[in-house]
């Protein structure tokens, strides 16, 4: 089983962030963290990167499901999704296959709700 799930779209890098913040939110996510991967590997190891974002995204009412199953859980949140830059013009999103994680966490609870957060982030990048 792969774990991830990726789109390829012809935009420019900051738009795609845009449209990919904006798909997530329709689908009831919010973004707590961006990682700028590129900036911050030139800040501190002076190593200049490809554009390389990390959004960590989050569905309010899925990862309080989830906490209430299994309080560890927090440790695999929120589901990060990379967008980057594969060449000038071209960029590929990819997200976190929740049930992929958590076949890693011997617990059934979180099955089902893995399932429905698999299902929305892979509307979300389907969309773009």
């Amino acid at each position: 089983m792969t774990y991830y799930f990726a789109k390829t779209v012809k935009a420019p890098f900051a738009e795609t962030i845009d449209k990919v913040t904006a798909a997530l939110k329709e689908r009831g996510f919010g973004v707590l963290t961006t990682i700028d991967v590129a900036t911050t590997l030139k800040n501190k190891i002076d190593v200049d990167f490809r554009p390389y974002t990390i959004l960590g995204a989050c569905n309010p009412g899925f990862a309080h499901k989830a906490l209430s199953a299994e309080d560890k859980i927090g440790t695999m949140l929120p589901c990060n999704v990379v967008v980057q830059e594969v060449k000038p013009g071209e960029v590929e999103v990819a997200a976190v296959d929740p049930v992929a994680s958590m076949q890693a966490v011997e617990n059934p609870k979180l099955l089902p709700i893995a399932g429905q957060v698999r299902e929305m982030l892979r509307q979300a990048v389907d969309s773009l």
